[in-house]
């Protein structure tokens, strides 16, 4: 028989005896209580925690689930941060959200708090893509910004993503100093929340255009897809905010042939038709799949429910649907916009691209190879963003992304941008066509010019405090211990970016490493190949990265190198010694 956590009871009689809790929620409390325990237990154990990402988690009553209380106070904390961020000044916020339950009630209740707070805040009227509210932010000359959205987690879940003044996701220091402040806010009481909408200004379609505005030029071949704009789309929002935009921007950059999935179209928080609205998993493709082995489309593109992360899937040499990850969309999106570039006589000097630390390095060399630098930052498109920020006025940025699905073109949005990506992967469908190719077509040209680069995510969970304590252990023995060589290929560099150390192997020579620290691994193999090492900082789990490289020395290779390639990943995760899950 479950038994009341004592926490718990705490944190439930607090709110039993608050006059700011309303009396349905109690008898919900209450009932919770006498009738649900383990329920009771889990959703009163601990507060949510406002993580350096923002707020996420599982909707309902209670501390440690997202609901109208728990936004507020969380909203109270950004609040009280952005005024000592900002003294004595007019403070001017702007808020979004996607098409998640409670979604548009959440963006309310944290319009109400900023406005009773003194802010002057924006909302938009409609549900409107995390692309968009990071526009948003600078082009309203605001302070700070929100979007309510728990990306593409299940159904249950809600949450939101906090923004600072340069459209970017809170970063250091503000993302540690936000959540000093919301930790202080212990009772709805303390909440400063007005009734009405006084000081919030509606945001209604019109700002679209603005954005399109932005996205249309974009484009670099518009001849070329007037050419070709029958070419076939098919579409997928999977049933969230991608609708509002991605067909619009598709249409207005000149493409006329637009598939769209019906059955995602529609808008709907419980995503019916997928068990988790993720791009990333093949489940929610399905149905794109379908409809486009049925038009015989040339693409399909999918977004998630907040549009800021797309994936798609084209046909391969043998004419079947192939799903690319990121790493395979974001290094298309680089070769293709920096070949374009340098045609155009457009590279300059102080031009470069970014990725994250354990996005595949064809795309160092692709950008490299156009004379233009490339960056590395850690994982997570905040970190984009911020590099993006601290070379403002010195370089200029051309492109960005991660092997999580996220890309951006251009600097008038601060984080992953699924509407100006989708437009760029159809003009690249033009480019091809134009060739007489494919997409997977001009991958494998990519495969050929540069070598083959394969990745591949393990992610391994073990709970429990002795969970934790294990991944501990196992980051301590790969930093004293590691190995000298793996698959009988000898390890040349460890980078260690807890101890900001690049170590030459070979000459035993160790360079700083210019990142802040963090605790993570990475070991590069004689043959170009790439592991990379990563405990999560707020789930029992850790992540392996591994990216490997043959060369390919024609398409003909192609499909047993790529099975090669799985091979030597496998060999790699057994040598690790690591269990799958």
């Amino acid at each position: 028989m479950a038994i009341i956590d004592i926490i718990a009871k705490q944190n439930a009689e607090q709110w039993l005896s608050s006059k700011a809790i309303d009396q349905k929620t109690k008898d919900i409390i209450k009932d919770l209580m006498e009738k649900n325990i383990e329920e009771f237990n889990e959703s009163f154990y601990r507060h949510l925690e406002f993580g350096t990402g923002g707020l996420r988690g599982v909707m309902g009553i209670g501390t440690n689930r997202m609901n109208q209380y728990t936004v507020a106070m969380a909203t109270q904390g950004f609040v009280n941060y952005i005024v000592r961020s900002n003294p004595s000044k007019q403070i001017k916020t702007v808020i979004s959200f996607d098409n998640r339950n409670n979604s548009k009630e959440f963006a309310l209740i944290t319009a109400r708090v900023m406005a009773a707070n003194g802010f002057k805040v924006s909302l938009f009227k409609e549900l409107r893509p995390t692309p968009v509210l990071s526009f948003a932010v600078r082009h309203l000359n605001c302070d700070a910004g929100v979007m309510v959205t728990a990306s593409h987690n299940p159904k249950e879940y809600n949450g939101y993503k906090a923004y600072w003044n340069d459209g970017g996701q809170l970063v250091a220091p503000h993302d540690d100093l936000v959540i000093e402040e919301v930790i202080k806010i212990k009772d709805y009481s303390q909440v400063k929340f007005q009734d009405n909408d006084n000081n919030i200004t509606i945001i209604d379609n019109t700002f679209d255009k603005i954005y399109f505005d932005k996205v249309i030029k974009l484009s670099l071949n518009p001849d070329l897809i007037q050419k070709h704009s029958d070419i076939k789309i098919c579409y997928t929002p999977l049933h969230g905010t991608g609708i509002t935009m991605v067909p619009k921007a598709l249409e207005l950059f000149g493409f006329k042939n637009i598939h769209i999935v019906r059955e995602q179209a529609i808008v709907d928080g419980n995503f019916p038709t997928c068990k988790s609205p993720n791009p990333e998993e093949r489940s929610a493709m399905e149905l794109g799949l379908n409809l486009a082995k049925k038009i015989d489309a040339d693409v399909l593109l999918a977004t998630d429910p907040d549009a800021d992360r797309v994936g798609i899937a084209v046909k391969d040499q043998l004419g079947n649907f192939v799903l690319l990850n990121g790493n395979q969309t974001a290094t298309l999106l680089t070769y293709y916009i920096l070949k374009q570039l340098k045609k155009q006589g457009k590279i300059k000097e102080n031009n470069y691209t970014i990725k994250t630390i354990v996005t595949s390095e064809l795309i160092r060399k692709v950008s490299e190879s156009f004379g233009v630098k490339n960056y590395d930052v850690f994982t997570g498109f905040k970190f984009i963003a911020d590099r993006i920020l601290s070379l403002e006025g010195k370089e200029k940025y051309i492109c960005g992304g991660e092997e999580s699905y996220g890309f951006s073109i251009g600097d008038f949005v601060r984080d992953k941008d699924a509407i100006s990506s989708c437009c760029l992967i159809a003009e690249i469908c033009a480019w091809a066509k134009e060739q007489g190719k494919t997409i997977f077509e001009i991958l494998l040209d990519i495969y050929l010019e540069y070598g083959f680069y394969k990745e591949d995510l393990l992610s391994i969970v073990i709970k429990g405090k002795s969970g934790a304590e294990e991944i501990q252990n196992m980051m301590r023995t790969f930093r004293e211990n590691p190995p000298k060589s793996l698959i009988g290929l000898d390890i040349v560099m460890i980078k260690d970016y807890q101890k900001q150390i690049t170590k030459d192997i070979k000459t035993r020579v160790e360079e700083k490493l210019d990142f802040p620290k963090s605790n993570v691994l990475q070991f590069f193999l004689e043959d170009g190949s790439k592991i990379s090492v990563r405990p999560s900082g707020t789930e029992p789990k850790i992540k392996f990265y591994f990216g490997v490289f043959n060369k390919l020395n024609s398409i003909k290779e192609f499909p047993e190198l790529s099975k090669q390639a799985d091979d030597k990943i496998n060999a790699i995760i057994k040598e690790f010694g690591l269990k799958i899950n």
